[in-house]
């Protein structure tokens, strides 16, 4: 499945105006959705240490979601969870090589969508005020 980008239609510039602001929504779009489909604890995908086996799967989940549905940079996304670029491409890469299982597709499609739809329900708000 294509994921369907969070902003389709602005230019990089405009993705960039955002800032911090918008990398906040997005780690509070993101990481609930996959603590629970995940059955983590919330707090331990922004740990500093990488905790279960489980907890990192998690984390390298809510990196790939920033990166391919939410259109954020590798350097991006590793400055919201304090990680090295280099660790996110891996996260997404180990993330990709596992969509082969159909159960975990599944759970990353379902994620995707909602993913999705929270950011532009945000981005929606955002421009109401």
């Amino acid at each position: 499945m294509s994921a369907v980008r969070a902003d389709e239609g602005g230019s990089v510039r405009e993705r960039r105006a955002l800032g911090l602001a918008r990398r906040a929504q997005v780690r509070r779009a993101i990481d609930p959705a996959v603590a629970v489909v995940f059955d983590v604890d919330v707090h331990d995908l922004g740990a500093a240490t990488r905790r279960s086996p489980r907890a990192a799967f998690a984390r390298q989940v809510a990196m790939y979601l920033a990166h391919v549905v939410c259109g954020l940079s590798l350097t991006e996304v590793g400055a919201l969870f304090a990680r090295d670029r280099t660790t996110v491409a891996h996260a997404c890469e180990l993330v990709e090589d596992r969509r082969d299982d159909p159960d975990l597709d599944g759970r990353l499609e379902h994620l995707e969508r909602a993913v999705a739809s929270l950011i532009n329900a945000l981005v929606w708000c955002r421009g109401r005020r």
